[in-house]
């Protein structure tokens, strides 16, 4: 089998006497969405949080290609390849779309002495920056305040941000909370899309959601991890229907 993109090692992280995330051993393969699923309380946002540099582990390894990068800081797993959105979008509210995600763009410049240099022409960043709005689907709103945006658009937005840095690893929490039906569904297109050709790690509450886009789906209880499989077979598993959906038994 070919070496997953990501992967963790009993990937331990307590706080005080609990383990939020307990001896949790995963492989993330390259392409696809893997969903983590669980009970409120189960570990998913420490598991995240770990996974992007946000946490250091109390216990276990963290390797991406291969490469153990437990101890690197956000910045640097950016650098590498990773990108995150978190539950709340986080966003420069006073600055056109545009030039929010130009600023994401820019950041993956090389260190430069040359300090007097106009910003414009910096190479390669506008380009970037268009290519992230129009995969954002936000390339008509580029001159609009990222406040005056809607809330499902801010969310469209913070993920353009995140492919400005052109990552191969996407770090999604809950793209989908707070939304309306209408800006759920549209969001969730996005995230299809941006399937193909990188690899999606998503925690999010909307199980159809889930079940709709994931092709790996990993259900957390307890910060354990109870069971990892196809969409269709954790929706079938006895014991997933017990700990999670809350049924006592499979159909």
């Amino acid at each position: 089998m070919p070496e997953p993109l990501l992967a963790t090692e009993d990937l331990t992280r307590r706080f005080g006497a609990l383990a939020a995330v307990d001896r949790v051993s995963l492989a993330f393969a390259a392409g696809g969405v893997h969903a983590v699923i669980g009970p409120n309380g189960a570990g998913k946002s420490t598991l995240i949080n770990l996974l992007s540099g946000e946490l250091r582990p109390s216990a276990g390894r963290i390797r991406f290609k291969g490469r153990d990068v437990s101890r690197e800081p956000p910045d640097r797993l950016s650098k590498l390849g990773f990108g995150r959105s978190y539950q709340t979008a986080n966003l420069f509210p006073g600055l056109r779309c545009g030039d929010c995600v130009w600023l994401a763009a820019q950041s993956r410049l090389p260190t430069s002495m040359r300090f007097l240099r106009p910003a414009d022409r910096f190479a390669g960043v506008a380009e970037r920056a268009g290519r992230a709005l129009e995969q954002c689907g936000l390339a008509a709103r580029r001159g609009i305040l990222a406040e005056r945006l809607s809330y499902g658009e801010q969310r469209q937005l913070e993920i353009g941000m995140m492919l400005a840095t052109e990552p191969e690893l996407l770090l999604l929490d809950e793209p989908l909370a707070g939304m309306g039906h209408g800006e759920a569904l549209q969001v969730l297109e996005l995230l299809r899309g941006l399937a193909r050709g990188r690899t999606v790690v998503l925690i999010e509450h909307d199980m159809d959601a889930v079940f709709s886009i994931a092709d790996t789906v990993t259900v957390l209880v307890d910060g354990r991890v109870l069971e990892t499989g196809t969409p269709e077979g954790i929706r079938a598993s006895p014991a997933v229907r017990s700990a999670y959906l809350g049924e006592e038994d499979a159909p």
